[in-house]
């Protein structure tokens, strides 16, 4: 037995569920995994995030606690030992967003509909104290695209993400769950209002400005959202939120500097890693990233990319690949 998993027996062991049943369901990018128990017929969730990989729960505890005193539904935490890095979790249910729309693909408008009623409502609540995505940070955070996926420093990149941000989108004021897709999201269907969407994967929170979990939302990196669908739930948002005629731009503003992180974000975990399972989605990110680069406002932006970033060609993803 490793010293991990003596470990989460050791942290069982002081809860009912030292003898459930285990199962791993789920790793991502993070050094993070998680458990299913059950004891056939209850269930909860282990999150396990071990300290000495650089993984803190600290966050995950804060910002769940805030969530839910908000009204709105993170799992509950049972119990916790933040020196192991180990979580119980109460389970939200089975089927993801990702997952039940690849089952129910005809009932997507309300899914996505409910999905960005959450985001109006976070809207409603005074920031709390986190890093705060401004122009400066923004840009910082996509010079790791041109160090893993470039494989060469873009400060110019850099340069024309903090410009951008800085025209288009320079105040951060809304809490930002920040990995806000269909993939972290729990569908109850059989509840109502807010209640219908867990929310997961949100240790990583900050205060960005208006749209950011939006853009997450609809510029999915794992899966395609209909062209309508996207039209409908940002005139949704803003219709809830009061956002002005500006917000269009300040979107795919926010959309193109997310975009620009993620394809470093994956060429890392492909090159570093050895996590290739992130190569196939880098196209789908590209096309994103192209969408938001061709409003009118981030014409500058554009040019930038197009001259900096290669697309993602068979050779590029060769050459991630190895």
């Amino acid at each position: 037995m490793s010293d991990r998993d003596l470990a989460i027996t050791g942290f069982l062991s002081r809860t009912a569920h030292e003898r459930w049943t285990r199962q791993i369901i789920a790793a991502d990018a993070s050094s993070r995994r998680y458990l299913r128990l059950t004891d056939g017929t209850k269930t909860v969730i282990l999150m396990d995030a071990p300290p000495e990989t650089g993984e803190n729960i600290a966050p995950f505890v804060q910002i769940a606690n805030c969530l839910a005193r908000a009204g709105l539904h993170p799992p509950a935490i049972l119990a916790q030992d933040r020196q192991a890095g180990l979580l119980l979790l109460s389970d939200l249910g089975r089927d993801s967003v990702a997952k039940w729309l690849d089952q129910h693909p005809t009932e997507a408008l309300p899914v996505y509909r409910a999905s960005t009623d959450v985001l109006i409502h976070l809207v409603k609540l005074p920031p709390p104290a986190l890093t705060r995505l401004t122009p400066q940070v923004a840009g910082e955070m996509v010079a790791i695209t041109g160090t893993h996926y470039a494989q060469r420093p873009l400060p110019d990149l850099v340069a024309a993400v903090t410009r951008a941000m800085a025209a288009l989108a320079p105040t951060p004021d809304t809490l930002a769950l920040r990995d806000y897709h269909a993939e972290n999201l729990v569908w109850r269907p059989d509840l109502d209002g807010l209640a219908r969407v867990g929310l997961l994967d949100f240790q990583d929170a900050f205060v960005a400005p208006l749209g950011y979990d939006l853009a997450s939302l609809l510029r999915d990196a794992r899966r395609d959202v209909p062209d309508d669908i996207c039209a409908a739930m940002v005139a949704h948002f803003m219709a809830g939120t009061g956002a002005g005629a500006e917000f269009p731009a300040q979107l795919a503003c926010l959309g193109a500097q997310r975009n620009l992180r993620i394809l470093g974000v994956f060429a890392r975990l492909a090159t570093e890693m050895g996590k290739t399972r992130y190569i196939p989605m880098i196209p789908r990110v590209w096309a994103q990233l192209q969408k938001d680069l061709a409003h009118p406002a981030l014409s500058d932006l554009r040019d930038v990319v197009a001259d900096l970033l290669p697309p993602p060609d068979a050779a590029v993803l060769a050459r991630l690949q190895r």
